[in-house]
């Protein structure tokens, strides 16, 4: 019985389609499980390093936008660096932010990003009385700026950061705490303070890790604006100038 059972016997054949049969159906179980985890597939990995990169190209626009010098995490490799964050920073720059344990009280309305997107009180508009409305919001925001005090420990701080890790994510304290922070604190070994930058917004910074103050915790987008080491401010236009009407500057020479 045994010799007439040739490779391509009838016992043979229905193996074969069988076993290709359940080799189908479990790579279609398999594909569907993979499509149905939002969170941990490849898919989503996928999405998610594409985000990633789209956000740490925004970061580079708008550090130029700012005439801020850097390098990149790919200028980093190509000089062979161990340690890669996403920015590093040409110099240290300074920023102002708030204490993690500042008492919250009901702020201006006026946001410090449309103070750093005035150009020396330059006016564009086609109707006369649109520039009368600008012209009495520019001055505001310039009294604003003149009013903010930098001493003011209660509720600021100055900070100084030499590099810039962008997560296209928000930051939840698990995730920072226990995957983030490690990662970061290998670049302030190395390159000294710097900054997180959860575009998505973060827990309390109260639940947050900081690296001994050492690691900067931002949300939402870059600060308004920075202070470099000459003095000056530059904001997302650039170099920030808020002049008196005499001329005299106040910020920003």
């Amino acid at each position: 019985q045994l010799e007439g059972r040739g490779v391509g016997s009838n016992d043979d054949r229905q193996f074969d389609e069988v076993r290709e049969r359940t080799i189908s159906r479990l790579a279609l179980e398999v594909k569907e499980a993979v499509n149905s985890d939002p969170m941990h597939g490849p898919r989503h990995d996928r999405e998610r390093h594409n985000i990633g990169m789209e956000y740490e190209l925004l970061l580079e626009k708008r550090l130029r936008s700012m005439d801020i010098p850097f390098e990149t995490e790919a200028d980093l490799r190509a000089r062979g660096t161990a340690r890669t964050p996403d920015i590093l920073l040409s110099c240290p720059v300074g920023l102002r932010v708030r204490r993690k344990d500042a008492p919250i009280v009901q702020t201006s309305t006026t946001s410090a990003a449309e103070i750093a997107n005035i150009d020396k009180g330059t006016i564009i508009s086609s109707s006369v009385g649109e520039n009368t409305k600008q012209e009495k919001k520019i001055n505001n925001l310039r009294e604003e700026l003149r009013n903010i005090n930098y001493h003011d420990d209660e509720f600021y701080e100055w900070k100084i950061i030499c590099w810039i890790d962008s997560k296209a994510q928000y930051g939840d304290i698990e995730t920072h705490n226990n995957s983030v922070l490690p990662q970061v604190e290998t670049y302030v070994h190395r390159f000294g303070p710097g900054m997180v930058l959860y575009w998505f917004g973060h827990a309390p910074l109260s639940r947050l890790g900081d690296g001994h103050g050492d690691v900067v915790i931002y949300g939402g987008d870059l600060p308004d604006f920075f202070l470099m080491p000459t003095g000056d401010f530059h904001g997302r236009n650039g170099k920030l100038s808020i002049e008196d009407d005499d001329g005299d500057d106040e910020v920003g020479t």
